[in-house]
């Protein structure tokens, strides 16, 4: 991993949200997404090095906060995230985050990094790198059912590592489909804006759902969805909330992230605890296909996880020296003597007049 070298270990890289914006359009949005997609396969590939648990959650009625650690023996590194499907209506994020990576050798931190932006790009670099093994070959429409703030991203990176040449817009907001067609036009991708769901995904191969709705919803019946199609369901990511029809999980092939943690968030808390999944990374490493036929369905069901939060603070942690856009927080004590913290403090002190 290449560092950024702070004059002192009590510096530690700082990526704000202003940094990460210069970075993101210095290095190019649909670029920085392929690079953090090849940085999770990557990852992916060592799959059984990472220490891996379900995230940490406290939900309430009103949402849910998460911790999402792992590490590989070399790097740790978690993410603090927030859930709020009603802050839309408060004027806030629906999503929140930052991140950190520390050396496991120091237990000291070598990055902390905004990971609200960050999210949104590992999120739609997990989607499309999952969707190259998983989707038909060759597949160039997709439908987007939910067009918030994830919904560009997600465009620009099946665009870029899938080759999709059509997106097909739905969303209850016809304000939101209509931001998402202003901010991708110009970016080659054809751009029709649908008036249901059902519209959408008519001709699509790939079918992407993402809405927030903390809920059992059902934004795709088992009738709107016909043989041979890829499902990239992101939106069903916490217990009570999904986004799919039970039937549709049946009559699929199912791929995930982490079982343990799919099964209480995912679509798939809907089926028995037995059903049969297949871990994505299996398939990444060649231990177990992908798809196998014309007419099967697949379906990624993503929670995220996070190895994938990890990969991208890792690509970002390398981009550092080179983009030159972050700051340096004075945020570890750093005693002369590493035994009198106190004095440092007592120092420090104003004498008394």
């Amino acid at each position: 991993m290449t560092n950024p070298e702070p004059s002192s270990l009590a510096l530690v890289p700082f990526v704000s949200v202003a940094d990460m914006m210069k970075i993101v359009n210095q290095i190019g949005v649909a670029e920085m997404i392929d690079g953090i997609a090849q940085r999770i396969e990557e990852d992916f590939h060592r799959w059984e090095s990472f220490d891996k648990t379900p995230r940490v959650a406290a939900h309430s009625r009103e949402g849910v906060i998460e911790l999402m650690p792992t590490s590989d023996g070399e790097t740790y590194g978690f993410k603090y995230v927030n859930g709020h499907p009603a802050n839309m209506a408060r004027g806030f994020q629906t999503v929140t985050a930052f991140g950190v990576l520390a050396s496991v050798a120091t237990g000291y931190p070598i990055l902390l990094s905004e990971m609200t932006i960050l999210t949104a790009l590992r999120t739609a670099a997990t989607s499309a790198m999952a969707a190259k093994y998983l989707a038909p070959k060759n597949s160039k429409v997709m439908a987007m059912i939910g067009n918030g703030a994830q919904c560009e991203f997600q465009a620009l990176a099946f665009q870029k590592i899938c080759g999709i040449e059509e997106v097909r817009l739905y969303d209850i907001d016809p304000e939101a489909t209509k931001k998402a067609a202003e901010n991708l036009a110009g970016t080659g991708i054809s751009i029709v804006s649908c008036s249901s769901s059902q519209d959408a995904v008519t001709g699509a191969q790939v079918i992407t759902t993402c809405t927030a709705d903390k809920q059992y919803a059902t934004i795709l019946t088992d009738n709107m969805v016909g043989t041979g199609v890829h499902i990239n369901a992101i939106g069903g990511d916490c217990p009570g909330k999904t986004e799919l029809h039970r039937d549709i999980l049946l009559r699929s092939e199912i791929f995930v992230e982490y079982p343990p943690q799919t099964r209480i968030e995912g679509e798939i808390q809907q089926l028995d605890d037995d059903h049969p999944v297949t871990e994505l990374w299996r398939v990444i490493a060649d231990k177990m296909p992908g798809r196998t036929s014309a007419e099967q369905i697949t379906l990624f069901d993503s929670v995220g996880f996070a190895t994938e939060d990890f990969s991208a603070l890792r690509y970002l942690h390398a981009q550092l020296e080179t983009t030159g856009h972050y700051a340096l927080l004075d945020m570890l004590a750093d005693p002369d003597d590493p035994r009198d913290l106190f004095g440092m403090v007592a120092r420090a002190m104003p004498e008394a007049v």
